[in-house]
This record gives structure tokens, sequence and C-alpha cells, in this order.
């Protein structure tokens, strides 16, 4: 294992999944559970592969730029778990597992364009690396081969990716226009964080139960603890983007802050109109847009760290996660639920 990734006879490489599981924080004591959920994500690898092949080697390259980076593989692996409450060994598991990864990508190669990246896991990104025309039509072609895929599930496959593109897409849209006269920034925030995050988190717990067989009340609870559990784990990206030093977040603290990315303790303490002097000054340095100064980023981010918005977004985070393992109440016990509330237990104390 080098960095996190297997190297196969082939020269090629699949993602480790004991060390994706160990990246965000699912923690699986039983190792029959553990060998499983390792050959779903080495079969999930190696289909993400093959279903991004062209015969236009241009493509074939563009499009498995992002699979090659690498990634937690996040929605996968939920898949993955999600199976185990029927028959993880079910032909349909590791394409629905694709089908969310490949629609994940897709996302990705968008996001760059919108958000004018340079870097991705590590790597250039796609537009960078080509041109933003480049990317966004990658971008559509991973959506096309999800789609394609999707078909072979079934019509109802087919629809829940579907809603789940359509409520993706009105996420971005909300974020690029911002919130409407009158509505709250955080719930504004939250919502946005909900369709862009957690819709298809849900979608891939749900695909984890349906096509593993799991009772229809199973696949229900599957989906809401992943809706809840994606909006707790991005708000904890948020958190860390400001407590946490680089070694622990993989980023230079601070870069939403030098960016004017809005996350939630930032609106916290931009709504907070009470406060004492260092809430005030607070206010005043984050009002003005992105902090790019060096000395006021470096004022903010203390002020920051010390603020009661900081401690509130953090309760906002433990009480998502402690939503999302009550979510899981209806599953039976076992190793996969365990894994699954583990992952509620790493996301509120990964921030304190």
């Amino acid at each position: 294992m080098v960095g996190g990734v297997v190297r196969t006879d082939d020269g090629g490489s699949i993602a480790s999944g004991a060390r994706a599981v160990t990246s965000i924080g699912i923690d699986i004591v039983d190792p029959r559970l553990q060998a499983s959920v390792e050959r779903v994500m080495a079969m999930v690898e190696s289909e993400l592969r093959d279903c991004v092949f062209s015969a236009d080697p241009f493509v074939t390259e563009a499009a498995r730029h992002l699979v090659e980076a690498g990634g937690k593989r996040f929605r996968p692996l939920l898949v993955a778990l999600g199976a185990h409450f029927g028959d993880p060994g079910s032909p349909l598991v590791v394409p629905a597992a694709v089908v969310m990864e490949l629609t994940h990508l897709a996302t990705l190669y968008h996001d760059d364009v919108m958000d004018e990246a340079l870097v991705r896991r590590g790597a250039p990104s796609a537009n960078s690396r080509w041109t933003n025309s480049v990317a966004i039509l990658v971008g559509d072609y991973l959506f096309a081969r999800a789609a394609d895929l999707a078909a072979d599930l079934g019509i109802e496959a087919v629809r829940l990716q579907a809603r789940t593109f359509a409520r993706l897409v009105h996420g971005q849209i909300a974020e690029t226009v911002g919130p409407q006269a009158g509505e709250p920034s955080v719930d504004h925030y939250l919502q946005v964080i909900g369709d862009k995050t957690g819709s298809l988190i849900a979608t891939s717990a749900r695909f984890g139960g349906m096509f593993g067989g799991a009772a229809p009340e199973h696949v229900e609870a599957l989906a809401g603890y992943g809706e809840i559990i994606g909006v707790a784990f991005q708000l904890s990206d948020d958190l860390l983007d400001i407590a946490s030093e680089s070694a622990q977040s993989g980023k230079t603290p601070g870069t939403d802050l030098r960016e004017g990315v809005p996350t939630l303790p930032v609106l916290y303490a931009l709504g907070d109109d009470d406060g004492d002097a260092a809430a005030r000054r607070l206010r005043e340095i984050l009002a003005a847009g992105p902090v790019t100064d060096d000395d006021l980023h470096a004022e903010a981010l203390g002020l920051l760290r010390e603020s009661p918005a900081l401690k509130r977004a953090r309760e906002t985070v433990r009480s998502y996660a402690e939503d999302a393992r009550a979510r899981l109440a209806p599953l039976p016990s076992g190793g996969p639920r365990r894994a699954m509330e583990s992952l509620c237990d790493f996301i509120a104390d990964r921030t304190n």
C-alpha cells in the first residue's frame, strides 16, 4: 500500500477500502464486515475505470483524471455498508455504488469551473489542465455514463438518480443566487448543503439498502441517515477550516475566510448583533468580504477561534450528528449499524 492506494499487478491501482473507511471516520470492528466492504470497494474502483473509458483517448484521459486522483469514496462506502442490511453480495450493489460516485465526480468537474479552482485532490483541476469547456463537457459525459449505468438497475434507480441530480442543481443555483429577500442566511446555507451534499449521500445510503434487498423501512432509515450525516460532515469541514491546523484539515487554515466563502461560523458571527468588542471587531472584518490581507486574516482567524459563533457552530454539528444517529434506530443492531454510528461519533468529536 502506498499513500492509501493498493497497487495491482498490472500497474493500476484501487482505493484501499481500509484506508478509505478510516479517512472519513468510519470504524469497522468486525473483520468480516471490513473484508466484505473492501471487496466491494475494490470492485467499485475497477468498474469506475471501465465506465469512463471512451473510444476517444482524450476523453478517456480527461474522464479518468479525477478517478485516478483518488478521494474519500464516501458515497460508494455508504452503498457498501447499506447493502449489509440485506445481501451485500447482490450483483447490483457495485453498479449502484459506481452510479453514485460517477455522479459525484461529474459535479466536481462543474464545481471547479464555477469556483475557478486550480487544484483538485492534490492534482491540477481539469479546467486548469485543459479548459473550462472541456471540464464542463467531461462532467456532462460522466453524468451520462452514470445515467446509462443506472438504466441497468431499473426505472426506480433512473428516477432517483435524476431527482438527486435535480436537487444538486437546485442547491448550486441557490448558492450562486444567494438568499431570497427575508430568508435567514443560516437557513439558506443549511438548505444549500442539504441539496448539494446531503442529497447524494442520502441516495447512496438508499441505493445500498435497495440493491442489497433490505426491508423498505430499513431503506428509508438509511436514506434519512445519509441526508443528515452528509450535512453534518460538510458542516464539520467548515469548522475544521477555522479551528484546525493544516495537517488535520489538509488545507491552509482559513482558506474559506480568505476566499470569502460564508461558512456556518462566519454566518453566526455576522448574525450576532450583540457581543463584546471582539465580536464587533470580527463582524467589521467579515462584513468587508474576502479577507485577503494577511494581518487582517490572522486577526479574523484568531477572533473566530475564540468566538461564541464557533462554539455555536460546534453545537450545531453535534446536533446533526446526534440526529443522524437517531435515524439509525429502526435498523437491526450489529456491525453495519455500529460502523455508521461510529461516523456520528467521529463527526461530533473531530472539531473539538
